[in-house]
């Protein structure tokens, strides 16, 4: 008797509930096209989405693919092509952390990376997560911020009710995650949807109420899942769907009402400004996302943001002096010599610019995205591409001297050039010594994976002693001679777990690396062991930051993935300094005998005396 009551009950409750429905929605997310069942689980989805009958629209929040290739996204597309419902996505960091393109092919494909629309009486916004070609906590991009404060603008009533949609969790998972909060806790927001920990899971993100959603990846199961939310008038409900299967009693039901707002997240810490021996001479702050380093001729220091914008900064001022345009998203580190900025782009070209006025002196066209940084050598920039291709061109007019075509995989890194060679690693597994002169191999080397996450393709190859010092996703450091690019040593220490951070010391002695676990260590270049002969003083937390660090003969300067510049001395491996500029990545900083100039991925730019 008692069962058939809660029977009767929950019968009863369901028929309330599709009497009160306004709408259903699905939300798919992490599919990863690409991966292992990634294709085969999404087509079962779209056929079983296509199948129901009750559901508005689909939002696909994230991890699209696995790897960010342009094939993988226009593969998902296809599949998603034959949905025959409406479709919003918005990208993850899979999509965009390893991305060929930049992220640039993700808003040719879907026709844009961001998301607004109104629907019986709701909002619905979704941005993006990053990391977008860095390995660091997510960021929601400056643009988005920027864009956001525009659509907030143009749509002036507070009372409307809004869902947000993000791929990250919205807390310390992404480094700016109170940007978002703090302008959702403006308006009539009811919850938050992501995807990324591929489980079903309540959060509560300062008074949000966050809910993760399971990946529609099968894992250990036989099918997938994704959740249809049902929205009535005073409440919303969550059930998880197997495709083929059938749909779960709801897992999660939550009330729809005006919330009351806290932070139970620590807001970021500036405090170390307050007592550092840094002095800020200037600082730039720019609306877009900034992923590239900076260089200078002295006068004008160069660098480019993920609006598509190569510019320059007056030295003394901070102010811009000039902009150039390009088609797609600059993660490319700008190179100046002789009058001439080279730096590729991910509109699939490669740009010499005039270095006074901005005015384009010749371009190169490349097949793919170029997120390479050139180095210029001689009259002549190196630089490598997404389509396969390294090139050596001359700086002077751009006709192309020389490609090399067997490229496994995408270039991310600057090259660097000792010995008549030029030496890069790509996203493929490949590690190369090219003669600077023909483009001909002079030696190649495997890391012996095949997981091409893996790749020694972010970090800056080091050049000392007649050895290439690389550091990998893979947690080993590895010693190559620069002649043959036979292994010296390669040895992999859990408890210095180097990742892709590295430099050289200013008296070419030492190997700097920066630990997984915050720590910078100085590793010799003689030994025939990775022999750390120098530690420094500097703790930092937890971090994957792979931007390079650069030192001059009194201090290492440090870059972090929270925004902390850091001054080692290089003897005493105390900390003499420390800036914080923003909560975002520090990229590769420009360091000289006088001066220090470093960006943060937000779209900072701060100028650094001490």
């Amino acid at each position: 008797m008692k069962r058939i009551f809660i029977a009767i009950a929950f019968i009863f409750s369901l028929s309330t509930v599709c009497a009160q429905t306004l709408f259903k929605f699905a939300q798919i997310t992490d599919t990863h096209v690409g991966g292992q069942t990634g294709e085969e689980d999404l087509r079962r989805t779209v056929k079983d989405l296509n199948q129901l009958k009750d559901i508005d629209f689909v939002i696909l929040s994230g991890d699209a693919t696995e790897f960010g290739a342009d094939h993988e996204l226009e593969l998902c597309k296809q599949i998603l092509s034959e949905l025959k419902l409406p479709l919003y996505v918005i990208p993850g960091n899979h999509d965009s952390n390893w991305s060929e393109s930049g992220a640039n092919s993700f808003r040719k494909v879907f026709g844009g990376e961001t998301f607004f629309f109104e629907h019986k009486g709701f909002q619905f916004v979704g941005t993006t997560s990053g990391p977008n070609m860095r390995m660091s906590p997510g960021q929601i991009p400056r643009e988005n911020i920027v864009w956001l404060d525009s659509i907030f603008k143009a749509h002036p009533d507070k009372d409307v009710p809004l869902i947000s949609i993000n791929h990250y969790p919205l807390d310390s998972s992404l480094n700016n995650w109170y940007e978002l909060v703090d302008r959702l806790h403006t308006r009539n927001i009811q919850f938050a949807l992501c995807g990324h920990g591929h489980i079903n899971k309540l959060y509560d993100w300062d008074g949000i109420p966050g809910i993760m959603g399971r990946s529609n990846l099968r894992a250990k199961a036989e099918v997938g899942g994704y959740n249809i939310i049902t929205l009535t008038k005073d409440s919303v409900f969550f059930q998880e769907r197997n495709p083929g299967v059938g749909t779960q009693e709801a897992w999660l039901k939550l009330p729809l009402r005006k919330l009351t707002f806290h932070k139970n997240y620590k807001r970021p810490d500036f405090s170390v400004n307050n007592t550092t021996k840094a002095r800020v001479v200037w600082e730039y702050i720019n609306d877009g996302d900034l992923g590239a380093g900076i260089s200078t001729d002295g006068k004008l220091a160069f660098t480019a943001n993920t609006i598509g914008e190569l510019f320059a900064l007056n030295i003394q001022s901070g102010k811009r002096a000039w902009v150039f345009k390009t088609g797609g998203k600059i993660y490319s580190t700008p190179a100046v010599a002789n009058g001439v900025v080279v730096v590729g782009s991910s509109d699939n070209h490669i740009y010499g610019v005039d270095s006074k006025t901005g005015k384009e002196i010749w371009r190169v066209k490349a097949n793919k995205a170029v997120l390479g940084s050139p180095n210029i050598y001689k009259g002549k920039a190196y630089i490598g591409a997404s389509d396969g291709i390294f090139r050596c061109i001359d700086l002077k007019t751009g006709r192309v001297i020389w490609s090399f075509d067997k490229v496994k995989g995408y270039v991310s890194t600057l090259p660097t050039i000792a010995d008549g060679k030029v030496i890069f690693g790509s996203w493929g597994n490949g590690f190369y010594a090219l003669d600077v002169h023909t483009g001909k191999v002079v030696w190649e080397w495997d890391n012996g994976h095949t997981n091409r996450m893996f790749s020694a393709a972010a970090c800056y190859p080091v050049v000392a002693n007649n050895r290439v010092f690389i550091v990998a996703p893979d947690r080993f450091m590895t010693a190559l001679d620069l002649k043959t690019g036979k292994v010296i040593w390669r040895e992999k220490k859990d408890t210095v777990r180097v990742r892709e951070s590295m430099g050289l010391s200013f008296d070419k002695k030492r190997v700097y690396a920066k630990t997984m676990d915050g720590e910078l260590i100085g590793v010799s270049v003689y030994a025939n062991s990775m022999d750390i002969e120098w530690k420094s003083k500097l703790k930092l937390p937890y971090e994957l930051a792979p931007s390079a660090i650069y030192s001059n003969k009194d201090v290492i300067i440090v870059p972090n993935n929270s925004g902390l510049v850091s001054a080692v001395n290089p003897v005493s491996g105390e900390v003499v300094w420390q800036y914080k500029i923003s909560n975002a990545l520090v990229n590769p900083p420009l360091v000289t005998k006088k001066y220090v100039i470093a960006s943060t991925m937000d779209g900072k730019i701060v100028k650094l005396t001490y």
